[in-house]
């Protein structure tokens, strides 16, 4: 569901996190656009990655079933894990294949995406922050990583960036995020997922550029290993040292400290019961009051 009249929401990330963001804005946005990081290498999607040279249909996927009713049943099989152990599906959720094969089937990426919403009868739109698959490198004490998987698991990052460092950004995101009237960043694992689609070229210049209101979601913990002992402030601190300056941030400091910020702050509750997630209308009530 969208609204007729509302604002044209661009939201940036990857992984869950940016799922709970597309859940918020479709309760009160009347454009929804998702630019989706492609960085991931790991299970289900790195698999797909190696083995067909696409990119990883992982976040493109939990992002396009957030963007649906995903009470349907279709939404719900494009969840579904494989778990047998008798053959090379085990591991793959179901909407990883079918987005694989609608890419190939059309010939192109973008295509593929937006067959996979005619299919769902989704709103919105899902992006790849770029074109072809990247690798994510991380500069740290340990001295440089290259991978997402890898980077989750390390400490005392200083920066991240992507391998090739000339990749490109879809024009169709470009267009997004000038035409936005709101942007939301996160929330999400700030380096690995978050920052993995800020950093592509031209999607940093893109955002500054925009006349749009730029929101930081926080998450609602820091995350071990990646972000351990950050606070809010520090998760700003990272996207500024990047390149991307955020207008206000949204937090629920039930569980992470705030720490000395310099942009407004809206403070509340906005987790689900389990506090492991965003509930998506306390979230989209939070987001709805900051457009402009």
């Amino acid at each position: 569901m969208t609204r007729p009249g509302g604002p044209r929401v661009a939201a940036v990330g990857g992984g869950h996190g940016l799922a709970a963001s597309l859940r918020a804005a479709r309760l009160y946005a009347a454009v929804v656009t998702a630019i989706v990081s492609v960085a991931d290498d790991g299970g289900s999607s790195g698999r797909l990655r190696r083995q067909m040279g696409i990119v990883p249909p992982g976040d493109l996927r939990k992002c396009r079933v957030a963007l649906a009713d995903d009470t349907t049943l279709l939404a719900q099989t494009f969840e579904q894990r494989f778990d047998s152990e008798a053959d090379e599906l085990t591991g793959h959720a179901l909407g990883n294949l079918i987005i694989a094969g609608l890419m190939a089937a059309a010939g192109d990426v973008q295509g593929g995406l937006d067959e996979a919403a005619r299919l769902l009868g989704a709103g919105g739109r899902v992006i790849p922050a770029a074109t072809e698959p990247v690798v994510l490198k991380a500069s740290s004490d340990a001295g440089d990583i290259e991978g997402q998987t890898a980077v989750q698991g390390t400490t005392h990052i200083q920066r991240v960036s992507l391998i090739p460092a000339d990749a490109q950004a879809p024009a169709a995101a470009l267009a997004a995020l000038a035409q936005a009237d709101q942007i939301v960043v996160g929330p999400g694992s700030l380096f690995t997922s978050v920052l993995a689609a800020l950093v592509v070229p031209g999607i940093t210049e893109g955002i500054r550029a925009s006349s749009a209101r730029v929101v930081y979601v926080a998450n609602l913990r820091p995350q071990p290993a990646e972000t351990e002992g950050f606070d809010v402030a520090d998760h700003v601190t990272a996207l500024v040292a990047h390149g991307i300056g955020v207008d206000v941030v949204v937090a629920d400091t039930t569980a992470i400290a705030l720490g000395p910020l310099e942009v407004p702050v809206v403070e509340g509750p906005l987790a689900k019961g389990n506090g492991l997630a965003h509930e998506p209308r306390r979230l989209a009530a939070a987001l709805a009051g900051l457009v402009g």
